[in-house]
């Protein structure tokens, strides 16, 4: 939701469900995204066949 130039709102931010994100993934190591979870996947897809 914007609100003015450079303000804007997020309901997740605000419920804490970013951060508890972001807490998970570090944890453990898995990403939270579907961008993360992809290069996750064929990075380790290239480290099997040993392209990488």
């Amino acid at each position: 939701m914007k609100l003015g130039p450079g303000l804007s709102f997020s309901w997740k931010r605000a419920l804490g469900i970013t951060r508890a994100k972001q807490n998970f993934a570090r944890q453990t190591g898995m990403p939270t995204t579907q961008g993360g979870m992809e290069r996750k996947v064929g990075k380790m897809i290239l480290r099997m066949f040993g392209m990488k």
